[in-house]
């Protein structure tokens, strides 16, 4: 995977209010945009989620897939592809989480490959919506629960 898309925002709670909804997976259809549905198939020692399968419809990618998770406190989640989707072949990305005298500050990073041609640029331009879709509605629905 060669370029990765990346993009910030500041949520006003803390680290553990972030994480805490970033870990609930299965609600992600409520806030998420582009994910259709999210099913935890295991869990790790911790309580959290290990593999989830989604179903996921951001317009130019439309797939399922199963990413595991690998999971750093309240500090950070990756990601990465565990079961390949019919146009998906890689996914990988993160969120990391920095407490500021404001809140928290949440950075997301995501990587998709796929198993068709797309032009680099539609692509990129598909990962933006992704993730920008994904963190105005992590914000949203962080504040409304805090």
């Amino acid at each position: 995977m060669a370029d990765r898309t990346t993009s910030s925002i500041t949520i006003s709670a803390d680290r553990a209010a972030v994480m805490a909804v970033i870990a609930d997976l299965p609600a992600y259809p409520e806030w998420a945009g582009a994910v259709k549905s999210a099913e935890v198939r295991t869990t790790g020692a911790d309580g959290r989620p290990a593999d989830v399968r989604f179903v996921l419809d951001a317009g130019v990618i439309s797939d399922s897939y199963t990413l595991g998770y690998t999971w750093d406190d309240d500090t950070g989640v990756s990601w990465r592809v565990v079961e390949q989707g019919k146009m998906i072949s890689e996914l990988s990305g993160s969120y990391r989480l920095a407490e500021t005298g404001s809140g928290t500050e949440v950075t997301y990073e995501l990587a998709v490959d796929l198993k068709v041609p797309m032009i680099g640029m539609i692509k990129r331009k598909a990962e933006k919506v992704i993730v920008d879709t994904a963190l105005k509605g992590l914000k949203k629905r962080v504040e409304v629960r805090t």
